[in-house]
């Protein structure tokens, strides 16, 4: 079992990564900022158009199985640099096959897209439950939208194909988001449902940017296992595209990403002036907001819980290494089905 450790985040533009003996060094204006040991880290994430890595650094990463990839200062991934594919050939073997067989397929993404249901109606619920004495209205609207996703998990376990069960996941997220105005019980910032691509309001942004950092554990989640990240189940594949981390993302949407922007949103960590609006519309957070978002996003991937399956208390953050061997395990045989992760 692979051991969880900590990401390293690079915000400052114009930075330098160098290998510096076994450790990565991050210099700016010809300053050390910060050394840290390969051995310590799981990844390395930079935000900055003008931020750039060492060939030596880029090969010590490969080669300690540390991810490194690069980013806009927003957020939007651009790459990530990595050496000779490794992995068990014979589980992506497993991979590929299951992926071009439609019913194997269905199988797995049906116990995905339930789970993110199931996980996004439970955070829709305990809202009602702990805040509906505060506003009767509003828990009135999250109850009638939990509902309405109850009856969507049902659903998922009767799809006939992929397409019919994007359906339902879509349907699902139109009635959660539509909902999710109601979870902002202490901030006056609002939403109009989701946008994306670019988001136009300061929660949407917010979400964006969170989202980001989950496909970015996710996708090292699948790389440290010997999956291929390319190739999902549940979303369609294309060119550059992390389709398998995509699928992976969705059980943890709302317990991980959604529940950290409501925390930070709702305790006034973060208000209207860490936004800012760009000439086409876009709201985007601001450099300093950003490593707010990051430090809290740390701490939170610190916290414990009791695995619902294993039973065994681990770390948040640890959850989507485990959810990806699992996923090998049901490739290989050794489980008769993908067990989703379900929050308690």
């Amino acid at each position: 079992m692979r051991t969880h450790l900590n990401t390293l985040f690079v915000t400052l533009e114009d930075a330098y990564l160098r290998k510096d003996g076994a450790a990565v060094e991050v210099r700016h204006e010809k300053q050390t900022k910060i050394r840290v040991p390969l051995h310590n880290l799981d990844g390395i994430v930079c935000f900055g158009w003008d931020c750039c890595a060492s060939a030596a650094l880029m090969g010590a990463c490969a080669e300690a199985d540390v991810s490194l990839s690069f980013h806009t200062p927003h957020g939007k991934f651009l790459s990530a640099s990595q050496g000779f594919t490794s992995g068990n050939i014979l589980l992506r073997r497993a991979q590929y096959r299951a992926a071009d067989h439609p019913e194997a397929c269905l199988t797995i993404a049906s116990n995905m897209v339930a789970a993110k249901i199931t996980n996004a109606r439970q955070v829709l619920r305990r809202a009602a439950r702990d805040h509906g004495d505060k506003n009767p209205g509003n828990a009135a609207k999250l109850l009638s939208a939990s509902d309405q996703l109850e009856r969507r998990i049902r659903s998922t376990q009767s799809a006939t194909n992929l397409d019919s069960l994007r359906g339902i996941e879509g349907d699902a997220a139109t009635y959660y988001f539509a909902a999710f105005p109601c979870l902002l019980i202490q901030t006056t910032l609002r939403m109009n449902g989701r946008t994306k691509r670019p988001p136009t309001d300061p929660v949407n942004a917010l979400l964006s940017f969170l989202y980001t950092l989950l496909n970015h554990d996710c996708r090292s989640a699948l790389e440290s296992c010997g999956l291929d990240p390319q190739c999902g189940f549940l979303h369609r594949d294309r060119p550059g595209r992390p389709s398998l981390a995509l699928d992976l993302m969705e059980e943890f949407r709302s317990f991980l990403a959604d529940r950290a922007a409501l925390t930070l949103l709702n305790r006034q960590q973060i208000k209207a002036q860490d936004f800012e609006t760009k000439e086409n519309g876009a709201v985007l957070l601001k450099a300093d907001s950003r490593k707010k978002v990051l430090t809290h996003w740390q701490e939170r991937k610190q916290t414990e819980i009791v695995h619902p399956l294993l039973e065994e208390r681990v770390t948040i953050g640890l959850l989507p290494h485990l959810q990806a061997r699992l996923l090998a395990r049901h490739l290989r045989g050794d489980l008769d089905a993908y067990p989703a992760f379900l929050a308690k």
